[in-house]
């Protein structure tokens, strides 16, 4: 990764043209080609960029632009749209190369894998007497995250999320028709449970004689800060 500190103006021409005028900026040119042309504002957003596949190629300034104080241009060429991103260089301010390395990618914490382990190992989270059957039950549809027994030893299908909305619940509902066609399991109650449910969500769950839990990551973990919570 390229990173440039300079006083520069930007020109984008192509679907839509867009101009820069001279100020200093941060130009980030990664190893897949692509250019971004950062502010001093705006967070993470760029003033302007070129996404891959893109092809940069620095060139020198005519008579005109030399004179004009332009000591290099950058040419950004898309390769599917020819779309051309030009920045003219007046004064470099910083100008450093890392290797960065192969990243690994982001790993969230709190994604639905997660939540479904923890259950597994709290089923009692359930209800008192339950007990975990499996988790990844497969049917002709997809695989419901656990299928677990309560107390009485009756089936029970559930249907994870980080935040439950209606498609999660009609998600559950077919799982669970087809569940109760087989006579090994039937009857099956379904559980739909999540760390945030929509109130949408709820109401139809509730019509369908779903039944919602909400589920405490932190205190999952055994991370709970002892603060009392009404729900």
């Amino acid at each position: 990764m390229r990173l440039v500190i300079a006083r520069c103006s930007v020109d984008y021409a192509g679907r839509l043209s867009a101009h820069l005028p001279l100020a200093t900026r941060l130009l980030i040119h990664k190893s897949d080609g692509s250019l971004l042309v950062h502010a001093d504002a705006l967070s993470y957003k760029p003033l302007n960029w070129m996404s891959p596949p893109c092809t940069l190629v620095i060139d020198e300034p005519d008579d005109d632009q030399r004179e004009a104080g332009v000591l290099e241009l950058w040419r950004v060429t898309h390769a599917k749209t020819a779309d051309l991103l030009v920045v003219s260089i007046h004064e470099v301010l910083h100008d450093s190369a890392h290797e960065l390395g192969v990243d690994p990618g982001l790993q969230k914490d709190g994604v639905e894998a997660h939540l479904q382990k923890l259950l597994a190992e709290h089923i009692e989270l359930l209800g008192e007497g339950f007990s975990l059957v499996r988790r990844e039950y497969m049917t002709a549809i997809g695989p419901v995250d656990i299928l677990a027994r309560d107390a009485s030893g009756a089936s029970v299908a559930v249907e994870i999320k980080r935040r439950g909305g209606i498609d999660g619940v009609e998600q559950l509902t077919r799982y669970l028709e087809l569940m109760n066609r087989d006579p090994l399991l039937a009857p099956v109650a379904g559980v739909f449970a999540a760390q945030e449910i929509t109130p949408q969500a709820r109401t139809l769950a509730e019509d369908r004689g779903i039944r919602c839990l909400l589920l405490d990551y932190d205190a999952m973990r055994g991370m709970d800060d002892g603060v009392p919570r009404l729900f």
